[in-house]
């Protein structure tokens, strides 16, 4: 992200863009806050901002009054002041629909054109975008499919190069292990001071498996480096295996619901995640190997995360059983027991009253409402007096 791709400037005076645009989109205290900021202080030219406190002219640029001339002049904003560095946009997702409207051009074209009283402008905006957000529904909902998971439209999803699903999945390890981590921060959160470095010269930091760690110095300085002095272009197979991957990865999007669109926005993406891969080792050529792990991330990130279907039951049925995680399961085949205590058979009650009844037993409100769409499915149950109250048939 950091380090990004090649820029091209084409006869007819076109520019492609070579900066690396990556969402983030996840449950709540997964670190991806934490993440951007790890960026804001490892690129050499940064911005953050939250999406919350962020406007169309706030992100872009604004034509401001002078009280004592009245005169007009133009503001930059987060964009144009990050130009040549990354624009970190965290809770991305509380953004107006027209403020992200307004950072489509950035985006893309990295312009932002102003015409404002009186003053016609053009701005470079050439920085990537690292934004966070959250789902549809507050976190990632398994009964649902991703389309409706991720809201936000086709136009600004297609201006994402890395689309990541970030989980908070239960694991007995990896919660062993973020809890030692978590822990150990704390427990030496005293020995280093305001700027995160050691307050006592203790040497090159060094990681368990004793390899040498770069301080944030020396990334920036690294980073700053390979974006100035290596420009990377795609050899010949490299191009053609390239070719041939896009093609099939088209082919299997089609007929499918699809979270991102795959165009060929999607195909500069993959060129350009193998050029920044080339240029992170300072090479002034990319292989295949490149491209192989360029298609990597782009099949773990965007085609397993955003364009994943729901999944699906007998006869093409969408079962939310099916498509839920292992541990939520069992929490909705509890949550049907609860439901058929409630009511017997020929028996109906408000909908509302049953759901309180049974996250009043421990389940989750999300796992009862599956629970009763399973049954209604499963002809166990019905809607009656305007799907106001249940009533059990078997």
């Amino acid at each position: 992200l950091a380090v990004d791709g090649s820029v091209k400037h084409l006869p007819d005076g076109m520019r492609l863009r070579g900066d690396i645009n990556v969402l983030l989109m996840g449950d709540p205290s997964t670190a991806k806050s934490q993440m951007l900021k790890f960026v804001e202080k490892a690129a050499p030219i940064s911005v953050y901002t939250s999406g919350k406190g962020s406007s169309a002219a706030g992100l872009t640029a604004s034509v401001i009054k002078d009280a004592s001339s009245n005169d007009f002049h133009l503001e930059g904003g987060a964009m144009v002041l990050a130009d040549g560095g990354v624009v970190c946009i965290d809770e991305f997702d509380k953004m107006g629909l027209q403020d992200r409207v307004a950072i489509h051009e950035a985006m893309e074209q990295q312009t932002i054109s102003i015409a404002k009283a009186g003053i016609t402008a053009v701005l470079n905006a050439r920085a990537s975008v690292l934004a966070a957000a959250n789902p549809a529904f507050g976190r990632y909902d398994d009964t649902r499919s991703a389309t409706e998971n991720i809201e936000f439209q086709s136009t600004i999803l297609s201006r994402f190069d890395l689309v990541f699903i970030v989980r908070d999945i239960r694991s007995a390890t990896r919660d062993r292990t973020i809890a030692s981590h978590v822990i150990h921060l704390h427990q030496r959160g005293s020995q280093f001071g305001a700027d995160g470095a050691a307050t006592a010269a203790s040497g090159p930091a060094k990681t368990a498996s004793g390899e040498s760690v770069l301080d944030i110095p020396t990334l920036k300085r690294y980073i700053a480096y390979a974006r100035a002095r290596v420009a990377p272009r795609l050899n010949p197979r490299a191009a053609q295996l390239l070719r041939n991957h896009y093609v099939q990865i088209r082919q299997e999007a089609r007929g499918g619901p699809a979270g991102v669109p795959i165009t060929v926005r999607q195909l500069e993406a993959i060129v350009r995640l193998s050029e920044s891969l080339a240029k992170m080792q300072l090479l002034r050529e990319v292989t295949e190997t490149h491209v192989l792990e360029a298609l990597r991330l782009f099949r773990v990130a965007t085609l397993d995360g955003a364009a994943k279907p729901r999944g699906g039951g007998p006869g093409g049925a969408f079962d939310p059983v099916a498509a839920a995680r292992p541990e939520f399961k069992a929490e909705i085949e509890r949550a049907e027991k609860i439901v058929r205590a409630r009511m017997p058979v020929g028996a109906s009650a408000p909908e509302g009253r049953i759901v309180r009844e049974a996250v009043a037993c421990g389940v989750s409100e999300q796992a009862v409402r599956t629970a009763v769409f399973v049954l209604v499915r499963r002809k166990e149950l019905e809607y009656r007096q305007q799907r106001k109250r249940l009533h059990r048939l078997c």
